[in-house]
């Protein structure tokens, strides 16, 4: 099976979910036998490792959507004079820039794209699916998410294919959007959902939610766990450490005789450094727990774009004044690897996002390596904690209720430990890439089927 992925790049300047969940289940679709093609929009694409599977030219680039909406003269220049805007180390460089990825700043662009041939970036979808229909001739479409679904009517006219949508976290920025336009762009996805074959959520949680604003059919919806290549995770060395503490329980009397041991408890993040996903809730929470763990180190990873630095500074300077600094440690853009490393080095990871999350690859990736997590009781995080049994979550806003959560986990090592391996045990049995690759490819066949 032909199978086309149109896939929103993050020009590798963050922990982008939806690039590495794409990336990763594309490679396990090609391992079944299937035949899928790389398709980047707006900009380059943030893949951990390098894969067989073809990736076109970035189609619709964000400099020159941006431009086309702003510009009458722009949407009317013949293509040999827009095109260099499109080379990759320039989309990679506006990738950091604050407008192109901010909600509301795009409220006219994100509605333009979301009436696709009705559009300002008409001329964008007609050269795309131009290009598919003569080069590549698929047997089906997907779309990485709803922010897509503009292209859904030409591309089912032209290409007489199913054309099928991912769902993930795409009301974190339409919720950004400002009124009138959030209401206008939920209506205009539920529209052109119409077109749409079937859409896969990535957790119950999503799929109940977005059926309703989108009005879904429930027959168009179902649910598909996302999962990550289980190769290289694996717990810190000490097997029976798996957050941070010697292995012989009848030797661990408490917290400080593990920091007496020499081996200090770190609690990580790992996400896009940025008010949504709370880091600055982690470190007031780090903060609290310090004068009774003074060796606690903490561990921000994920990566940031200009947007986001006005709140790393601003944490930055809150550790500064209460001299942790030596204790906190930030760390942007890690790959594969280096995340797996990461991941080896800390007692506990906790994303503490102030919106419900629609799955949280990162608390998949954590468990993988044996470590526990403690979130929020929001979002689809009930429906992981129970599924995997590998985390605690606790209720309430703010730092305090974070900190409290933490704090017993740090205390408690045997229950750290039995947390993390009940996670893992989890995570190699049903959030692993192949997996979802085989639930999603039950889905297309039965599309193909008709």
């Amino acid at each position: 099976m032909r199978i086309v992925y149109l896939m929103p790049g993050a020009g590798g300047s963050f922990y982008c979910e939806n690039c590495l969940r794409d990336a990763a289940l594309i490679r396990a679709v090609a391992k079944l036998g299937h035949d899928p093609l790389m398709v980047p929009l707006y900009l380059p694409l943030k893949i951990d490792e390098p894969t067989s599977v073809p990736a076109a030219p970035v189609f619709f680039g964000g400099i020159n959507v941006y431009l086309q909406q702003k510009s009458g003269l722009w949407r009317r220049l013949p293509r040999w004079l827009t095109r260099w805007l499109d080379a990759p180390w320039l989309l990679r460089w506006a990738a950091r820039r604050a407008g192109m990825t901010r909600a509301r700043d795009l409220a006219d662009t994100t509605l333009s794209m979301l009436r696709g041939e009705d559009g300002h970036q008409a001329r964008e979808l007609e050269r795309l699916i131009d290009w598919l229909a003569t080069e590549e001739r698929p047997d089906l479409v997907s779309l990485s998410n709803c922010m897509l679904i503009g292209a859904a009517r030409r591309l089912k006219e032209r290409l007489r294919v199913p054309v099928v949508c991912a769902l993930q976290d795409e009301d974190i920025f339409l919720d950004g959007l400002p009124e009138p336009q959030r209401t206008q762009a939920y209506d205009a996805i539920a529209e052109r959902a119409a077109h749409m074959d079937a859409f896969l959520a990535v957790s119950h949680y999503y799929g109940a939610l977005m059926r309703e604003r989108l009005r879904l059919p429930a027959d168009k919806l179902h649910v598909v766990h996302n999962g990550i290549p289980l190769e290289g995770y694996s717990p810190a060395p000490d097997a029976g450490r798996d957050s941070g503490f010697p292995s012989d329980q009848s030797a661990i009397c408490n917290l400080q005789s593990a920091i007496a041991a020499g081996v200090p408890p770190a609690i990580g993040f790992l996400e896009r450094l940025c008010h949504e996903k709370g880091p600055d809730t982690l470190a007031e929470a780090f903060l609290l727990l310090r004068p009774r763990l003074p060796a606690l180190k903490l561990r921000l990873a994920g990566g940031w774009t200009t947007a986001d630095e006005p709140l790393l500074a601003s944490i930055r300077k809150r550790v500064a004044d209460a001299g942790a600094t030596q204790d906190v440690e930030f760390l942007p853009n890690l790959q594969r690897a280096e995340r797996q490393a990461f991941l080896r080095t800390l007692s506990v990871l906790s994303v503490p996002s102030r919106h419900p999350e629609a799955f949280g690859m990162y608390v998949v990736e954590a468990l993988a390596a044996g470590v526990p997590v403690v979130l929020p009781r929001k979002g689809a995080f009930p429906e992981l904690t129970e599924a995997t049994g590998g985390g605690i979550l606790y209720d309430g806003d703010g730092p305090e209720p974070l900190a409290a959560a933490l704090g017993e986990l740090l205390a408690d090592p045997a229950r750290a430990r039995e947390l993390g391996a009940c996670g893992r045990e989890a995570v190699r049995r049903d959030f692993c890439v192949e997996e979802t690759a085989r639930k999603t490819i039950k889905v297309y066949e039965a599309l193909m089927r008709g």
